[in-house]
């Protein structure tokens, strides 16, 4: 079963209150399970976005969208080019 779909700055915001629970002298499992996920979930995240603030974190979402939006812009032209160079060649 698939889970939700956690935000950067939720996901960054969980790592810093495990830090802080962590320096109040619970372990990680205590930690984790206070705040509701899971220790791989954690250390997954932890290993992913472990070492960004919530304006890197921002940047790194906004950068992923432009990224996407680039991806699909260059599939659409491929294709026109593919299109045009086969109407070109005459096998239509």
């Amino acid at each position: 079963m698939k889970g939700k779909k956690t935000s950067v700055e939720q996901i960054i915001r969980v790592l810093r209150e495990v830090e802080v629970l962590q320096g109040q002298g619970n372990s990680i499992e205590t930690a984790c399970k206070q705040l509701g996920i899971s220790v791989p979930t954690f250390y997954k995240w932890r290993k992913e976005f472990g070492n960004l603030s919530l304006d890197k974190a921002k940047k790194f979402k906004d950068l992923e969208q432009e990224n996407s939006r680039l991806k699909k812009l260059v599939a659409d032209l491929s294709l026109d080019n593919a299109i045009l160079k086969e109407a070109a060649e005459g096998n239509f």
